[in-house]
Order: C-alpha cells, then sequence, then structure tokens
C-alpha cells in the first residue's frame, strides 16, 4: 500500500502537460495560419516585478517576452523629475526585424502626489498608444478598437497656477535602535523649495541632521558619540539655447564631521552638452567649469594651523548618461583644485554601466575612486578612538573607492505573459 503514492506521483511527474486552455494559450496561436503576433520587449531599469506584472496584465494584446532579441519592438523607458515634483515619463519604441526603421516617441507627466497605481496606469496607456502603429501592421489589426473617453475639461481653459510654478517640499526623518547597552538615534530633515521653467530654474534648500551612539559599558562607564550638520544652498540657472547653460551657486555649512564651524561659497557654472536638452531623457554628454570662493571658519585649528581662511577653488566636470537598448550607463570624472597651486585637490571618477551581453545575460558595475588631497579642515589634534571606531570624524587618507560587480542570467521560456500571484512572489 506504501507503493501507491509513490506510483501516483510518478505518473503525474511522467505525464505531458494538459493542452493549454484560455488562460495559458498565447494570442499567437489563435492567429489564423500560425502568424505571430506583436512581440514586445519593455526596458525598464526602475521597474519593479510589480510594475512588470502590471503591463502584462493592462496590455495584453502582444506577446511580452524576456530578451530584447525574441522582440519585434522594443520599449525603453526613461524618466526625470520636472519642476512640479513630478516624473516626465518617456517611452521610445524601437521596430527590430519585420519592423526595423519604425520608431516613435510619446511622453506622459505625473505628479508628485500621484499614487504608484496612477503612475503605472499612465505608463500602461501610454505603451499601448505607441503599440497601436505596430499592431495595425499584424493580422490582430482585424480585431484593434479605437475609442475615446469624453474629457469634462478638453474643452475649458487652463485653471490659473496661483503658485505660479512654485512647489515647496518639506521631509523629516529619523530612526532609533537599541538594547540594554547600546542605543542609536538618527534624525534628519529638510525643506525646498523651486521653481523651474522652460529655459530657466531656481532651487533653494535647507537641511540638517544629527547622529547619535550611546554605549554602557557596565560599572557606570558609558561612552557617547555625537554628530551634528546643517546646511543650506541655493542655484539659479539660466537657458542658453540647446547646448549651453550658466548658473550661479551659494551654499553655506557647519558640520562637526568635517570640523567646520561655517564655510559659505559663492560662485558661478558654464556647461556644455553635447546633446541638445530636449534629449536629455536618453542621452546627455556634459561638461562643466566653475570657480567657487570660500570663507572657512574650523572648530578647531586644522592641520595647516588654521582657524580660519579664505579659498579659491575651480573644478571641471566631465559626465555621460546615456539609455540605449544594450543598456544603461552613467559615467562622470570630476576634479577640483583650491588656489594658488595644485597641490590641494581632489579627483574623482565614478559611474554605473548595466550591459545585455548575450541572450538572457547581463552585466551591472558601479564604483567611485577618489584621489585625496583636498582635507583642509581636517583638525589638528586628531580623532579619539571612539571617533574612529563609530566614524564621528574625518579622518586623514590619501584615496577612497568603492566597487560593487553583479552578474545576471535568464534562460527559458521567452514569453512571460501570465500573471499568478498566489502565495506572494
Amino acid at each position: 500500500m506504501r507503493l501507491l503514492p509513490l506510483l501516483t506521483i510518478a505518473l503525474l511527474l511522467a505525464s505531458p502537460p494538459a493542452a493549454a486552455d484560455s488562460t495559458g494559450t498565447t494570442a499567437r496561436d489563435s492567429l489564423p495560419g500560425g502568424a505571430g503576433m506583436l512581440r514586445v520587449y519593455v526596458n525598464c531599469a526602475d521597474c519593479k516585478t510589480d510594475d512588470h506584472e502590471y503591463l502584462r496584465t493592462h496590455v495584453a494584446f502582444v506577446d511580452h517576452v524576456r530578451d530584447p532579441q525574441y522582440a519585434d519592438v522594443q520599449v525603453l523607458e526613461t524618466a526625470q523629475s520636472t519642476g512640479g515634483g513630478g516624473f516626465e515619463l518617456t517611452l521610445t519604441f524601437m521596430g527590430q526585424g519585420r519592423f526595423a526603421g519604425m520608431s516613435d516617441t510619446l511622453r506622459c507627466f505625473t505628479r508628485p502626489g500621484d499614487s504608484d497605481e496612477t503612475v503605472r496606469r499612465a505608463f500602461a496607456r501610454l505603451c499601448r498608444l505607441g503599440l497601436v502603429r505596430f499592431a495595425a501592421r499584424t493580422p490582430l489589426a482585424e480585431r484593434l478598437a479605437i475609442s475615446c473617453e469624453p474629457s469634462e475639461t478638453a474643452a475649458g481653459p487652463r485653471s490659473a497656477d496661483r503658485w505660479h510654478n512654485w512647489v515647496f517640499t518639506t521631509s523629516l526623518n529619523g530612526w532609533v535602535s537599541g538594547q540594554t547597552s547600546t542605543r542609536y538615534l538618527n534624525a534628519w530633515g529638510s525643506v525646498a523649495a523651486n521653481r523651474v521653467l522652460k529655459n530657466d530654474k531656481f532651487t533653494f534648500s535647507v537641511s540638517g541632521s544629527y547622529y547619535e551612539s550611546r554605549f554602557d559599558l557596565g560599572e557606570g562607564e558609558r561612552i557617547l558619540s555625537t554628530s551634528r550638520s546643517r546646511g543650506a544652498s541655493a542655484r539659479y540657472v539660466w537657458g542658453l539655447g540647446e547646448h549651453w547653460s550658466a548658473a550661479a551657486r551659494a551654499s553655506a555649512y557647519r558640520s562637526t564631521f568635517s570640523n567646520m564651524q561655517l564655510d559659505w561659497a559663492l560662485g558661478p557654472t558654464l556647461e556644455f552638452n553635447a546633446f541638445p536638452y530636449s534629449q536629455s531623457t536618453r542621452r546627455q554628454l556634459r561638461f562643466d567649469y566653475y570657480m567657487t570662493f570660500h570663507r572657512a571658519d574650523y572648530i578647531l585649528p586644522t592641520v595647516y594651523l588654521k582657524t580660519a581662511e579664505s579659498l579659491w577653488r575651480q573644478g571641471a566636470e566631465v559626465a555621460l548618461k546615456s539609455s540605449e537598448p544594450w543598456g544603461s550607463s552613467q559615467i562622470s570624472i570630476s576634479g577640483f583644485h583650491y588656489l594658488p597651486g595644485l597641490e590641494k585637490n581632489l579627483l574623482s571618477a565614478d559611474g554605473s554601466v548595466s550591459l545585455r551581453v548575450l541572450e538572457g545575460f547581463s552585466l551591472k558595475i558601479s564604483g567611485n575612486a577618489s584621489r585625496v588631497r583636498d582635507q583642509v579642515s581636517l583638525q589638528a589634534q586628531g580623532a579619539t578612538l571612539e571617533e574612529i571606531l563609530l566614524q564621528r570624524r574625518q579622518l586623514a587618507t590619501q584615496y577612497q573607492y568603492y566597487v560593487s560587480l553583479g552578474l545576471d542570467y535568464t534562460f527559458g521560456s521567452i514569453f512571460s505573459n501570465i500573471v499568478n500571484a498566489r502565495c506572494g512572489d
């Protein structure tokens, strides 16, 4: 009798899968003559699993594939923040194979208070709109229907903006954790205001933070370490055409970690973008140059025996940002030095690259490396053991770096139309 359950399981495992019903059959199989439906790959680096499942559910008239090489159309999603605090979503539709040479770009805007559901709905709607011109060239065209929902505001004038494009954002955060002998406390907050127009923009922010670590060592002995910082910054940017911009910046901050009682700075920036700013969601190649005057007052004397000083600093940055069918990249090289001379300087390179190397195989690399020669605020007396272990004081160093490397490989069925949320993911 004990063999019966084992034989039953073996028969179930050995039996061929049942013919797919209406739930599991792809639309490709239902077309006359076996003609294939539109195969689509959505390239969205910021999308989560739930977002992709939403698209498969609400853009159901196409076959979703998991690798771009199998797609008739690749949909590249990019996003950038707007002056109102929302996002501009840009979908670029690129035909492949039988649709080579066909392309289109559609955009929509979200507001800062929009829920995830609202953003997903806008994304799916834009995706359906862009795919219609491709689907119209397949046998699916006979089954397509177009409708337009009535709008109560379409004929009316746009309501007046009583804020005149000003947007204000406040943020207050904190956490605390501990046990019998330890406690950690962290609080930080900010207030920001910005006004973004087509060619000009103004941003202003004030922020502050407090960190505390407490350790009870027993017998009444206790270690308490704290770190505080406060700062403010403002920037005005002028647009000088499709490739040039200029800006004026001002900032002030104080930090116990950096031995800074008060540092305020003011200076101009000039920028050239090799690509038109209208393409900034897809690609940017920016060259920046700036000159800044600093006035620094230190909490304790520095390694240069300074309690206060005035400094001029000049710097430059080259930054590349690109979102393409093969992946995405964001790389920058920057550096600055204090005048006069070149000995007090900082040179830094950082970036991230995500590459689709082969079918189902992707490579992700990110990192930063800096050569540090600019620690003019480093205190002369050094840091205590507690401050070193708890990272509450800036330490002398000649370099900083971090590297992250990731490999992903996926294989199996190329289709990903079915969504099943039972028992979670």
